[in-house]
């Protein structure tokens, strides 16, 4: 079984994941977790957060002379920030008042209070500091601050290295920004990959990418931020992962449970998505063929790679929306936590548009989600026998 946890705040000293699963004998090394850590720190509209951390990833465990070994792997992942903000986040009791310690923030902001007590529409601090009775909204912030995705893309790119040795490629375009928005996708997988990283907000189509510029510039001088529409397209992808005999091992579901656990995305479409309420049967469901060369096939994939729960072969295509972060620096009404009084929402250092950031999320996701299938059914404790078995799998299915 796969499976993981991370542990770390966002102005901590570090996050940390434990990955526990993963066969022996992968090549890993922490520069083939520093390309998708880089790509999660860039894209236009970022924050000056990101021109601070470099996102350095240390494997501590797991790893012996570049392969896995099989046991536990343990990364972790410095926060450069940490340095300005040991008082606020300080392990043992302040010695002084706590709304004494404030700290230099970036450009748009002054000083930024150890003590938060005024929550921001659309975050999780309310109901957070409500549950596990906080006065102080900053215990609540700090861990649903979306930095700990991080660790999660250091996961998935671990898990991105095993599907390699499978033919399974994952790839992510930014559909939609705010108004701005593209339906003329490249054909070409390879194309699209050269689109998108040429796009400073990720876009497949670089008629696009000068509209969605535009509308981040305009929310920033409003003051504003803006969320958009990510897809995501999984190549090589066997057919059997997941399964229709039981809820939880539906490879749909289990993509989306991942998917919706990202910070602000609020809903996912498979194939055609919300789409399908709209059309007939017949314009929907994808005709199946055959050949002696190709085995069984669709010229169609409206349903996006996956039926009753199982890949089919085909591209898995996943398109999630990502609401607009909720730190503006025009900031909404809200409530004082502890006066009950009216006031302006809390406001720290910020991005306006973080989706082609998400982007990279979503891919390390589904990278994990495929990757703990792939090894349900091809399962084994070395790479060389989830080879050998994914290989007698194969050779059945040319039997068919």
């Amino acid at each position: 079984m796969l499976r993981f946890l991370t542990a770390g705040e966002s102005h901590g000293p570090a996050l940390t994941t434990i990955i526990e699963g993963f066969p022996a004998g992968i090549p890993l090394a922490a520069v083939d977790l520093q390309r998708d850590l880089t790509r999660r720190r860039g894209g236009y509209g970022r924050g000056g957060r990101m021109k601070i951390e470099g996102d350095e990833p240390q494997i501590l465990s797991g790893v012996r002379h570049g392969y896995t070994l099989g046991s536990p792997i343990t990364v972790q992942i410095q926060n450069r920030d940490w340095e300005r903000w040991q008082a606020v986040m300080a392990i043992n009791p302040l010695e002084i008042n706590p709304d004494e310690v404030t700290i230099a923030s970036d450009e748009r902001l002054t000083k930024i209070n150890a003590e938060v007590t005024k929550p921001r529409p659309g975050h999780g601090d309310l109901p957070g500091a409500l549950k596990y009775n906080q006065k102080d909204i900053r215990n609540i912030l700090e861990r649903a601050s979306a930095r700990e995705t991080a660790a999660r893309v250091a996961v998935g790119a671990i898990a991105r290295q095993f599907l390699k040795y499978f033919g399974i490629e994952i790839m992510s375009g930014v559909l939609r920004i705010g108004k701005a928005s593209t339906t003329q996708l490249p054909n070409d997988l390879g194309e699209y990959q050269e689109n998108v990283a040429a796009s400073a907000v990720s876009c497949p189509d670089p008629a696009t990418t000068p509209t969605m510029i535009a509308e981040i510039d305009q929310a920033k001088q409003g003051g504003d931020s803006l969320g958009g529409v990510i897809e995501v397209v999984a190549q090589g992808v066997p057919v059997g992962l997941g399964s229709h005999v039981h809820w939880d091992r539906k490879l749909d579901a289990r993509l989306s449970f991942g998917l919706m656990s990202i910070p602000a995305v609020k809903a996912v479409g498979i194939g055609l998505g919300f789409t399908v309420g709209e059309l007939w049967g017949s314009a929907v469901h994808d005709p199946i063929y055959h050949d002696q060369l190709k085995g069984f096939y669709r010229q169609t994939n409206n349903a996006g790679g996956i039926e009753g729960g199982m890949s089919n072969g085909e591209l898995i295509r996943l398109t999630l929306a990502m609401k607009p972060i909720p730190t503006l620096y025009q900031p909404l009404p809200t409530v004082d936590l502890v006066t009950k009084e009216p006031k302006e929402a809390s406001v720290e250092r910020s991005d306006v548009c973080a989706v082609p950031a998400a982007a990279v999320v979503a891919e390390a996701v589904v990278c994990l989600s495929l990757a703990e299938a792939f090894l349900e059914k091809f399962g084994g404790d070395s790479l060389v026998e989830v080879q050998a078995n994914y290989q007698n799998y194969q050779n059945l299915l040319r039997e068919k």
